[in-house]
């Protein structure tokens, strides 16, 4: 690239990110997702690298934070908050480890002091005590110069107001802590729900949340938020006696603060990208956000002889996670049409990548909510996809959208598949097509009857139920089981063949036996999900009895409500859904409840009655959910969390979070052995005494 050329990007780059840079840091509203703001800074900082004469004064290469907003007062502090360095694999980090081994004159195969912890996503603040009491709580802002917000800081429960005595090592009579406010998540999506009902903007995420609420002028804001403060450094230098960074987490401990549980020191560069790898898997069990790990030297006295560059340490560095949100454009709003008749709009996008995962449609989930967003064909918006759950559009990005805008979406009038009037039931926010026979409707019942959370059809996928569909062979869930006398229509359609269609025949004839849960589950009753039809059919000895029960008999239930009761009998008691299930009991499906006894278990009973379990890891012997049906035959409940309730957590290989939980809380831990040994009769407490 020649120079003009460089100088006109490096001119466009820095105005770019400096403005930002104003919105993420000041307005607390960003422009760009992460990983665009990280590829545009990385492309600035390659071009000032090879062109160093043309970079600006003001580059935000040199910035670390935005500048305080006026309304603030002012704190210069001593010593700069610095930003870390990142990188995103383990080529580069391998690169940062050839540097610090370098920078501290080691040999090559010198194993360095690593510690490990989680980058939680939230806003960086420092802390000041005097004799051990806060005096003042300040934002990063530039890294230099910071805004005073002590008394927003004050209203968070995890700030200490005033610091323990440590009994072991002296309390410093100045301690300036640094760390992290976050919002957690739960808390994040209640926010922005009350924000949308107020005819407010959401945040785009928590941590945007997190720094809205301690940069307000009233403390009140703060206080009426669930906001938590994690310790991670000191702005000064440490006490005398304090070698490690290590040291300094446990005395953070020690003197009050909430330090983030799953740091760890790491002996060589390869433990420490393990343990970085750990955290990946971990990321979307916890209950907060992180973007990624932050890897430090542990020994401080190597950290000041490897010293820092302009804005960042050259003995840290974070490890960044592939990016949850990212930036892109509504091609198109379609409508689905779901099994009970409900419209969802939703985004067809340009294709973007989330998190390693093209993504090129999300769910707007109502039309209320579509209004509330704004979000129109044609705009930019902020899409987010967490884990597996199905991408979101966060908000619209009114900035980079089109000017003019498009027309604002008004929710159809009319079932866009069978042009059936819609209406919207009291109380629901949801519209829903009300004619029964909407193909739309009955595909959907057939997947999902198929699917895993119901009958669990091997092979039954949506293309198969289309093509089975389009050949007029199906029209409702019960037509499934007359497939069988069907076989030569089956084989001569397109894709399948004798042996495909005799292991699809197969699936189904397997599933006719399938327990009386996954039946009910199957058969998509509103507000009955896969839980609740395990609750039911341990009440109920059959459908018919399940059929014939009033509201009376269900609002019993402990877990049954009245709105959930009279979803149930209305189901049972309309004429469709009759003849439904007449024909699946004429097709061979009429399972019964699962007795401990067809679990093979007949001889021990209830044995483990009023006993709680928890599963985590992979069992080699049988699957979990094959595990939680027998421990539940056995009498025993299965959560899906660990708490001190937890009488034992099962721990197969891979374990999770769970497992660290469990030893932290001091629940006993079984392996896939004790498990074993449980099942065939052993009691609990032998079972835990010899593990």
């Amino acid at each position: 690239m020649d120079r003009e050329r460089a100088g006109k990007e490096i001119l466009e780059l820095t105005r770019t990110l400096l403005d930002a840079d104003y919105h993420y840091y000041v307005l607390d509203d960003p422009l760009y997702s992460d990983a665009e703001y990280d590829k545009m800074m990385r492309k600035l900082q390659d071009l000032e690298k090879k062109f160093p004469d043309l970079a600006v004064l003001d580059s935000p290469t040199r910035n670390v934070g935005g500048k305080p907003l006026e309304r603030f007062k002012k704190i210069k502090r001593n010593q700069p908050m610095l930003s870390l360095s990142n990188v995103t694999s383990k080529n580069e980090l391998m690169e940062f480890h050839e540097r610090v081994v370098k920078g501290l004159g080691s040999g090559p195969g010198d194993e360095i002091d690593y510690v490990v912890e989680v980058k939680l996503d939230g806003l960086g603040v420092e802390l000041t005590y005097d004799r051990g009491v806060l005096v003042l709580g300040t934002t990063r802002g530039d890294g230099l110069v910071g805004e005073d917000v002590t008394e927003n800081l004050k209203t968070i429960r995890t700030v200490p107001k005033a610091l323990k005595k440590s009994n072991e090592k002296t309390l410093p009579d100045k301690l300036v802590v640094r760390g992290e406010v976050i919002l957690p998540n739960r808390a994040f999506l209640d926010l922005n729900e009350k924000r949308l009902d107020q005819g407010l903007q959401p945040f785009a995420n928590p941590r945007n949340a997190a720094a809205g609420s301690i940069r307000q002028l009233d403390p009140k804001i703060a206080a009426a938020r669930p906001l938590a403060f994690f310790a991670y450094a000191i702005g000064k230098a440490p006490p005398s006696w304090m070698a490690r960074h290590c040291d300094l987490l446990q005395a953070f401990s020690a003197w009050g603060f909430k330090v983030e549980e799953h740091w760890k020191r790491c002996k060589g560069i390869i433990k420490a990208f393990e343990w970085i790898e750990r955290l990946r898997e971990l990321r979307d069990s916890l209950p907060y956000e992180i973007d990624g790990a932050v890897i430090k030297v542990d020994r401080f006295d190597q950290q000041k002889l490897l010293g820092r560059i302009s804005k960042s340490p050259k003995w840290a560095m974070a490890f960044k996670f592939a990016a949850r949100q990212a930036v892109t454009f509504v091609r198109e709003i379609k409508v689905q049409v779901g099994r009970t008749g409900a419209l969802t709009p939703v985004a067809i996008l340009e294709p973007v990548e989330i998190g390693g995962v093209k993504v090129s449609r999300a769910t707007l989930h109502n039309y209320e909510e579509l209004d509330r967003k704004d979000i129109r064909v044609g705009d930019a918006v902020l899409v987010e996809r967490a884990g597996d759950v199905i991408p979101d559009v966060v908000k619209v990005i009114v900035e980079r959208s089109p000017s003019p805008r498009g027309a604002k979406v008004k929710p159809p009038e009319k079932c866009p598949v069978c042009y059936s009037p819609v209406e919207k039931q009291t109380g629901e926010t949801i519209l829903r097509c009300v004619n029964r026979s909407c193909p739309a409707q009955s595909r959907a019942q057939i997947i999902h009857f198929a699917g895993k959370t119901g009958m669990d059809i091997e092979g039954m996928g949506e293309k198969l139920v289309d093509k089975l569909l389009d050949a007029g062979l199906i029209h409702d869930p019960a037509d499934i089981y007359t497939l069988k006398g069907k076989r030569n229509a089956l084989v001569v359609m397109e894709g399948l063949g004798k042996t495909s269609v005799a292991n699809i025949i197969e699936a189904i004839e397997k599933s006719k036996s399938r327990p009386l849960d996954r039946l009910i589950s199957a058969l998509g009753i509103r507000h009955v999900g896969e839980h609740l039809s395990k609750v039911l059919a341990d009440k109920f000895e059959n459908l018919d009895s399940l059929a014939s029960a009033d509201i009376e008999d269900l609002v019993a239930i402990q877990e049954v409500g009245t709105e959930v009761a009279s979803s149930i009998t209305a189901f049972f008691s309309d004429p469709d859904n009759q003849a439904l299930l007449h024909r699946l009991k004429e097709g061979g499906v009429n399972p019964a409840r699962e007795h401990p006894s067809a679990l093979g278990n007949e001889l021990f009973g209830d044995i483990l009655q009023g006993k709680t379990f928890v599963l985590t890891g992979t069992l080699d012997s049988m699957s979990r959910l094959d595990a939680k049906k027998k421990l539940e035959a056995l009498g025993a409940r299965v959560a899906s969390s660990v708490s001190k309730k937890t009488d034992a957590v099962v721990a197969g290989s891979k374990p999770g979070s769970k497992l660290e939980k469990a030893r932290k809380l001091g629940v006993p831990v079984i392996g896939e052995k004790g498990l074993e040994s449980l099942l065939n009769g052993a009691a609990l407490e032998e079972i835990i005494e010899k593990d």
